[in-house]
């Protein structure tokens, strides 16, 4: 058992050295996209000339400020680097598996073990998500955040090896972890989506001379309407996390709730979201409240699981440290 352990360190090394590779390369990506676009005054300027002979200066402008434009084919930087990831996402998953064979358990009992899986799915749910939409300009913040929080928990939260703790012996330990880190999955992503929108409204309102890459991208309507879809799938999943969790409450103590502190933090996520999909379906809310909100509620994830697991004390506290 302990090869197997030492085996998936060392496949968790080699993931984050191969995911390191691809973030740099997806870094080049948009670097080359930004030296490749026209300044925005030029592009605009052109753009006014070109209509003012049709007579329709104000549709032109428009259309192109808003930058709705479908986004430029992939480069050989970004081609190199989606590869790169995926090399180091099946070297992740091996990683994950030999863990989980090491301990002859699923490998989520604690921060290191959470953070290796809930990583490897997240970077999983990227991946697949490209046979839906190409979201391929992400990957620098995929790979970054992946990376990051490999090194993280590798570096201050690795353990040995434990037994499995008897209140996390049942079915529900795989289903209700599982379902909760495909759901950070789809939140990382739509956080993604909604800092790109942000970053791409700036541009259009301001005509920025930087960032020019996010004229290659989808626009900000369409940023955000892509971040409200895959924020909806991740509170799905997210509303099945708090129903799983609340069975394996009463399974594991006697009791559905109990306002412990890692449940009422669940909750405030799936309020934060309810709230974000009722206020963009029903209240209007566009733009930048949209995205804050869907961010916010992101962070909260990150909270929920770095700030409450490491310095709040109750009947979750299984970090393993």
């Amino acid at each position: 058992m302990e090869t197997f352990a030492a085996l998936s360190l060392v496949a968790v090394y080699s993931a984050m050295g191969v995911y390191t590779l691809a973030f740099i390369l997806f870094t080049f990506d948009l670097a080359k996209r930004s030296a490749d676009q026209p300044a925005p005054a030029a592009r605009v300027t052109e753009s006014e000339a070109s209509v003012r002979q049709a007579g329709t200066v104000s549709t032109a402008v428009r259309a192109t400020t808003t930058m709705d434009a479908p986004p430029t084919g992939a480069t050989r930087f970004q081609r190199v680097a989606f590869a790169l990831a995926l090399l180091g996402w099946v070297l992740h998953v091996g990683a994950t598996v030999l863990r989980g064979v090491a301990a002859g358990r699923v490998p989520w009992v604690n921060m290191f073990e959470f953070g290796l899986t809930a990583t490897a799915i997240g970077m999983g749910v990227f991946l697949i998500a490209q046979v839906w939409k190409d979201l391929r300009f992400l990957g620098a913040y995929i790979t970054g955040m992946t990376v990051l929080a490999l090194g993280i928990v590798t570096v201050n939260f690795y353990v040995d090896v434990i037994p499995l703790p008897p209140a996390l012996q049942s079915v529900w330990l795989v289903i209700h972890v599982f379902v909760a880190s495909l759901a950070t999955g789809f939140f990382a992503i739509g956080a993604g989506l909604s800092i790109m929108q942000l970053l791409s409204a700036r541009r259009a309102a301001h005509k920025t001379e930087g960032l020019r890459f996010l004229d290659t991208l989808p626009g900000a309507t369409t940023l955000e309407s892509l971040a409200y879809r895959v924020n909806v799938v991740g509170f799905v999943f997210w509303t099945f996390t708090l129903i799983a969790g609340a069975i394996w409450a009463e399974r594991a103590w006697g009791r559905y709730w109990g306002w412990d502190t890692k449940e009422v933090w669940t909750f405030i996520i799936w309020t934060l979201f309810a709230g974000y999909i009722h206020a963009r379906a029903t209240r209007g809310w566009r733009g930048e409240r949209s995205a804050w909100l869907a961010i916010v509620g992101f962070s909260a994830v990150i909270f929920n699981y770095t700030i409450v697991n490491l310095f709040f004390k109750g009947l979750h506290s299984y970090s393993g440290l």
